[in-house]
């Protein structure tokens, strides 16, 4: 990591490329000299139906599929901002964490990019895209209370700064949106299964199934979710018809709903106890925060614990590339880059000093 003079005040155009898992991502965003911005392209493309027949994302297929993708692209992305290549001020990719074999090809092509133009190259932990989101369209201070919630991490984390984070909190197992995705596995739904358990508790009845709620008054923001799926493997003889998935949906995402409240309350607690702030903010960041049962839930807390709450909008709450291009600006702006020959990273807590836990995002 290189360290630079960056307080000359400028337009700052950034390419973010984002191939952590199975989504093929770039982006173009720019910050004025006011400290405006603006994302001037972002382009996403899933693999959601090559890896439907599988019920789960297959590594060597994503891999393949981004290697196929990945050019077209970042060539869409400049194109679609009405940029050149020449006129970016930096490249940024994902390094992590995230499927090895996936996060070589984006990374390997921000690092061509970057060399070839001669531009500095930034490289993005992937969490920390999602931890600063919010800060695209809000003025946003440090530090504040973030949840990071997505398939491979469910964490509360401190955002003290650029690349000062300390968790306070963690599941011990199993992260939410896998969570979400393998209740709906079991009970027929197709990859991904978080948005159409969300559609089918819609027309349920929250109150038809008592479903646990692990470590819930535990002390601490630590949460368990695996106990809550072997519930749902065990009614299972019992679901038989669409009216008895859509009450189990509805019971395990008041049941989700009910943790959550319970376990952020805390979070906030311990935040309040740690920072005397008269504004206090709560960022609720990753692909999970989409939910909007959840984002009503999380509302009503913070209201109470008088929080200012902050989500990203929905498009950019999954794998975006216009999150790693933020995250690059915002760490150049702190007088960081990268060398070219920085390597991919499977395993980056944001917190490195954090104990370590099965849970904790280790498994990408």
């Amino acid at each position: 990591m290189i360290t630079l003079n960056t307080s000359m005040k400028k337009d700052l155009t950034f390419l973010g490329i984002e191939t952590s898992c199975d989504e093929t991502a770039a982006s173009v965003v720019r910050e004025d000299a006011k400290g405006n911005v603006k994302i001037l392209s972002n382009v996403i493309s899933s693999q959601v139906d090559e890896h439907l027949k599988f019920g789960g994302v297959v590594p060597e297929n994503a891999a393949r599929s981004h290697a196929e993708k990945i050019d077209i692209i970042i060539k869409k992305a400049i194109d679609d901002s009405k940029c050149k290549f020449e006129e970016l001020d930096g490249v940024a990719a994902t390094a992590g964490p995230g499927l090895l074999v996936c996060l070589m090809v984006g990374l390997s092509a921000g690092k061509s990019i970057a060399g070839i133009l001669k531009k500095p190259f930034l490289a993005i932990n992937h969490l920390e895209g999602h931890a600063l989101t919010p800060r695209i369209f809000n003025k946003i201070e440090f530090p504040y209370l973030l949840l990071l919630v997505s398939g491979g991490h469910t964490q509360f984390l401190i955002v003290e700064g650029i690349g000062k984070y300390k968790r306070i909190g963690t599941t011990i197992d199993d992260a939410l949106g896998e969570t979400f995705d393998k209740t709906a596995k079991m009970i027929g739904l197709e990859f991904p299964g978080g948005p159409k358990i969300e559609k089918l508790a819609e027309n349920g009845n929250e109150k038809t199934y008592v479903l646990p709620k692990p470590i819930l008054n535990h002390p601490g923001c630590n949460l368990s979710f695996a106990g809550l799926k072997t519930a749902i493997l065990r009614l299972l003889p019992k679901i038989k018809t669409k009216k008895d998935k859509e009450n189990l949906a509805a019971s395990f995402q008041k049941t989700i709903n009910e943790i959550l409240y319970i376990k952020c309350k805390s979070a906030m607690t311990e935040f309040i106890s740690k920072y005397k702030k008269d504004k206090k903010v709560f960022v609720i960041s990753g692909g999970v925060a989409s939910n909007k049962s959840i984002r009503n839930n999380l509302d009503k807390l913070s209201k109470e614990m008088d929080f200012e709450n902050f989500f990203p909008p929905i498009e950019l709450c999954s794998d975006n590339g216009a999150m790693i291009a933020w995250a690059g600006i915002e760490r150049f702006k702190k007088g960081i880059e990268d060398n070219l020959d920085v390597l991919a990273k499977p395993r980056w807590p944001l917190d490195p000093d954090a104990p370590f836990l099965k849970g904790a995002g280790v498994k990408y």
